[in-house]
């Protein structure tokens, strides 16, 4: 696979999205560029106990996200998508407002103003008036707002189905084949 992904993880519950999102990437040679901001790294410990120096593996680059100094931050690095995953609504605020005041904000803008694949994956709720208008304004901007919201037709045995699910529609989106869930087949 000769694809070039960056994965935002930011500061928000769900930190096992960005894991298996990683897992399968890595997995299946995916190029990737990984950005954590700080308050990520304190959930990513508590929630599925790995910390950055998980992600530290041959061939991934990490960069720190108060770093704006980093090939990925200009529109000449080619990628071939971004996924913000969880995205807090903080990061997608400052996102939808064109506010680059780092490195996972600037990249999300560098994305859109390239035309580029950039995939949010909210992870909060209830959700506010605020929160909404500023999902609709990045996906009336051109970004795919996909929620960590999973489906139960594929029987889920545990925690890792559900987020093996959210996994692989971000992997369609990203237009990556997979097999992590099978497809929903209707009635039978």
């Amino acid at each position: 696979m000769n694809k070039k992904i960056i994965i935002a993880i930011t500061g928000a519950s769900g930190a096992l999205y960005a894991k298996h999102l990683f897992e399968f990437l890595y997995k299946n040679g995916v190029e990737l560029h990984i950005v954590i901001t700080e308050n990520a790294k304190l959930i990513m410990k508590d929630e599925v106990g790995i910390d950055e120096k998980y992600f530290k593996k041959k061939n991934i680059s990490i960069y720190e996200n108060s770093n704006l100094n980093v090939k990925i931050a200009s529109g000449s690095f080619r990628f071939d998508g971004m996924v913000v995953i969880p995205a807090s609504m903080g990061t997608l605020g400052r996102i939808a407002s064109g506010y680059s005041n780092d490195l996972i904000s600037r990249v999300a803008d560098v994305a859109l103003k390239e035309r580029r694949r950039l995939i949010i994956v909210p992870r909060e709720t209830p959700l506010n008036d605020i929160h909404i208008n500023n999902m609709l304004t990045l996906s009336r901007a051109g970004a795919v707002i996909l929620p960590a919201s999973p489906a139960f037709y594929h029987k889920p045995k545990g925690i890792d189905d559900i987020a093996r699910f959210i996994t692989a529609r971000i992997l369609n989106q990203l237009g990556i084949d997979n097999d992590l869930i099978p497809a929903y087949a209707g009635e039978t």
